[in-house]
């Protein structure tokens, strides 16, 4: 078996298991496993130190201390095979087959506009161009960009670190141009914004100015 993120296999095993099993006490790994109980709690003292698993009480109904299991946590999640890009750009190639540029277009447009209400309901009312732009590295952060401002003489520089979407975009340019829209919308009409860095152009990050009007 395949060992992602370099887990010695004792480890592996352990983590295999509580992701087909869910919450487990120290002896039922044990013996899942065919190994002592001892042999389990030393594995599960390292990987919990690596923050891969979690101390959870378990419910019985019975009187008395209830058992404590073990669980794999959020960041034990990135162990397993994640299809999200590759599923991403199957979706985008069914849709431009059965309905064209047009219908990818129209798909982009959509998510643009969810996109735009969801950062304008945290916008405060006549925000200025500052806040705005704070706010919207906040919410792009949110969403995985590591996103960050720096400030640049009299502008803005708006600054991903990140792009969790890199294998769509790759796959269709639509969608890099539909983000640069959707910057100047959340902006507004009181400043400029343009890309001067761009992930897929060659660039480190993608990194755009925004200057003031």
């Amino acid at each position: 078996m395949s060992n992602p993120g370099g887990l010695g296999t004792g480890k592996r095993r352990i983590v295999d298991q509580l992701k087909h099993a869910g919450v487990s006490t120290t002896a039922d790994l044990g013996t899942a496993l065919g190994v002592t109980t001892q042999a389990v709690r030393a594995q599960l003292a390292e990987l919990e130190g690596q923050g891969l698993v979690v101390a959870k009480t378990i419910a019985t109904g019975a009187r008395g201390r209830p058992p404590v299991g073990w669980a794999l946590s959020a960041r034990a999640m990135d162990l397993f095979p994640d299809r999200h890009g590759e599923l991403a750009v199957e979706l985008l190639d069914a849709i431009r087959e059965t309905s064209g540029d047009e219908g990818v277009a129209s798909v982009l447009a959509q998510r643009g506009r969810a996109q735009m209400s969801a950062f304008g309901e945290a916008v405060p009312p006549g925000s200025d161009v500052e806040t705005r732009v704070e706010l919207l590295a906040r919410h792009r952060t949110e969403q995985g960009y590591m996103a960050e401002v720096v400030p640049d003489g009299d502008d803005l520089l708006l600054v991903e670190h990140h792009c969790p979407v890199c294998a769509a975009a790759s796959a269709c340019q639509g969608l890099c141009a539909n983000e640069l829209d959707l910057f100047r919308e959340a902006i507004g009409p009181g400043a400029d914004v343009d890309r001067t860095q761009h992930l897929l152009s060659g660039g480190e990050r993608c990194v755009y100015r925004v200057r003031t009007r």
